[in-house]
């Protein structure tokens, strides 16, 4: 297959969409598919250029196989609705004549639109069109649902016409993906056939991201005893997740001197966040920058408790990737999830670790009570099991193979696509 891949976040992003853009394309590629990725440089969850890519413009580079083609784009210091909504439309800008030139060049079989930003499907629409390859829909977040019960815009005219046209984008998609059960019901409730709906969950590669002893820990490296519980907060530091709670739930066990939160990423509520600690002159909350994908496991094994936090009105909007990095490496999740949500009842029914409520300190300084005082073993043997039954990298993407070979009429793999 010749695959075409839209999306605003790629490799090396750490965390996040590009994550698992740049995993996808670099399998597919690794099956002797050919694929390229039209992109924005890498600047997620840092919101700052990263220092290899500053300066550059429209440029193409190759990484692990895939042809990537980078387009610049307006990155704010501060992120704000505003500033969001120009930081997209730049890049979209910056699209256009990359997209005009392939136009010019061989046809693409199929064209994977990732989401968000959901108006980047119009490029993956109209080249499906005009070239009339097959167009994949995948949808991570849902992007405008999410900026309405947040209230990030408020203006219902343009909500209307935000809705009206991502309901295009869907009714002319040839397939639409999304990756979990709760987001597949939200996208059918906006009238897609089932029949056109793909679940392609995240994954994580289990045996990259394994169970580690403490003392294979970063705990000697970042001076944490053995003895104490570390309860840590790993990835996007933005505002979707709440995670002002974190600081007001640090506060209710500082007098605990066995106890310290771990605050390991990058975004744009960093700085809120540790002048609030710094404020209220907490000494058991710790800030960390994003580490590399090869200390991942060992960065998980540092934690006693992870963290797993949702705002309710985020409720199946958008499902928290770090999930599948933590079940890997055998880690005991405190969720804060709704009742019937996709996390709510895959965190129940696998018994993979202990659900709160969201948005209440109180209920996760109580959740966190009975998890410093109970034996975790059991979460954690489960976690692990789950990851490697359900989440395997190998798995998924080999299902997402076959429904992609589907979608131009292939039936069957072969050899070369295995193993060129």
């Amino acid at each position: 297959m010749k695959i075409l891949i839209f999306g605003i976040n790629y490799y090396p992003e750490l965390t996040g969409i590009g994550k698992y853009t740049g995993e996808m394309g670099a399998w597919l590629a690794a099956q002797g598919h050919e694929v390229a990725v039209v992109t924005a440089p890498p600047y997620y969850p840092e919101w700052d250029i990263h220092p290899d890519y500053k300066g550059k413009r429209w440029f193409k580079e190759i990484i692990d196989g895939v042809t990537v083609y980078r387009v610049p784009l307006y990155v704010p210091k501060e992120v704000t609705s505003k500033k969001r909504i120009l930081h997209e439309f730049s890049f979209l800008g910056a699209v256009l004549p990359k997209w005009f030139g392939l136009l010019l060049k061989k046809k693409y079989d199929v064209v994977i639109n990732i989401n968000p930003p959901f108006h980047l499907g119009f490029f993956a629409l109209l080249y499906a069109k005009i070239k009339k390859a097959r167009l994949l829909t995948h949808i991570q977040d849902l992007q405008i649902d999410a900026a309405k019960d947040l209230g990030m815009i408020r203006n219902k005219r343009l909500l209307n016409w935000m809705f009206k046209s991502e309901r295009y984008l869907l009714n002319n998609s040839h397939a639409i993906s999304s990756i979990s059960l709760g987001m597949q019901r939200k996208i059918l409730a906006k009238g897609v056939p089932k029949e056109k709906f793909i679940l392609f969950p995240n994954w994580v590669d289990e045996t990259a991201i394994k169970p580690l002893s403490l003392q294979e820990s970063l705990r000697e490296e970042w001076a944490i005893p053995m003895e104490d519980k570390v309860v840590l907060y790993s990835g996007n530091l933005g505002e979707k997740q709440g995670l002002e709670i974190i600081i007001d739930t640090a506060e209710a066990f500082k007098q605990n001197r066995f106890v310290r939160f771990l605050i390991v990423g990058s975004g744009g509520n960093k700085e809120n966040l540790q002048r609030a600690a710094t404020e209220r002159g907490l000494n058991n909350v710790f800030f960390y920058p994003l580490q590399p994908y090869e200390k991942l496991s060992a960065l998980l094994a540092t934690a006693d408790i992870h963290l797993v936090l949702q705002k309710k009105s985020a409720a199946d909007l958008v499902m928290p990737s770090k999930l599948t990095g933590i079940f890997s490496a055998g880690g005991c999740a405190l969720v804060t999830a709704m009742p019937n949500t996709s996390l709510y009842d895959v965190v129940q029914e696998d018994n993979l670790g202990v659900l709160v409520e969201p948005e209440s300190t109180q209920a996760l300084v109580d959740g966190l009570n009975r998890m410093l005082n109970e034996d975790l073993t059991i979460y954690r043997k489960a976690a692990r099991d789950y990851a490697t039954q359900h989440l395997s990298k190998e798995r998924i993407m080999r299902s997402f193979e076959d429904n992609l070979l589907g979608m131009i009429g292939v039936k069957e793999r072969t050899k070369k696509w295995h193993y060129a």
